[in-house]
């Protein structure tokens, strides 16, 4: 990669997407279901490869809703969700206020 080279990893098609979804992500049985329904693997996967998550600094890049983010810092994770849909992260700020769990 050259000096001043600027590359950009999104598709703006699926940041659109993903925001007109955002006010389903934390509905269990619409679009998000199978994100939910796997979110106790991706959590296990994530605390068994970091030995365990409590105490531990997490960056939940590309975290939509929060859904994964708000379960790791159940687990004591100090965590920073971002995201570059404003939407998602504006529902996962609401659903954190719901929720009352400490993360970013």
């Amino acid at each position: 990669m050259g000096v001043g080279r600027v590359v950009v990893n999104v598709d703006p098609a699926e940041l659109q997407k993903f925001s007109a979804l955002a006010h389903r992500w934390w509905d269990e049985g619409g679009e998000f279901k199978p994100l939910h329904e796997i979110n106790p693997l991706r959590l296990g996967y994530i605390e068994q490869l970091a030995g365990g998550l409590a105490g531990k600094r997490v960056v939940d890049v590309g975290c939509g809703g929060g859904i994964l983010s708000e379960s790791m810092a159940q687990r004591g994770a100090e965590v920073l969700g971002i995201d570059l849909s404003e939407k998602a992260l504006g529902v996962a700020r609401l659903h954190q206020l719901k929720s009352g769990v400490g993360l970013d």
